[in-house]
């Protein structure tokens, strides 16, 4: 049986998400990506507390496409260090299951 994960990154401007969301399903490495947004993220970046604005790409796929999800990511990316984090996805509706499978390669 496959297995499903959520693969979560963040972008500065939501046209930069909107751009990761249409290669990711347009080359059937996600079947969804949802874009939520904005939201305020703190972090420290090389060693100052930092905050912005945000916008979360929220990435449904299958776990062997991880490598490829996140090679394409990192190509298109604007960050120096882009948040790429895959969680795996433990009960799944199965119509959902199947149409997931039928929108990836």
């Amino acid at each position: 049986m496959e297995s499903y994960i959520q693969v979560i990154t963040t972008t500065e401007k939501r046209q930069d998400a909107e751009k990761i969301a249409g290669i990711l399903v347009d080359g059937k490495l996600a079947g969804c990506v949802q874009i939520v947004g904005p939201m305020t993220s703190v972090y420290r970046w090389k060693g100052r507390v930092e905050t912005a604005e945000e916008w979360q790409c929220i990435i449904k796929s299958r776990h062997d496409l991880y490598g490829d999800i996140e090679k394409t990511i990192k190509s298109v990316h604007p960050y120096e260090v882009p948040e790429i984090i895959a969680v795996p996805l433990l009960k799944i509706n199965r119509d959902y299951r199947e149409w997931l499978d039928s929108a990836l390669i």
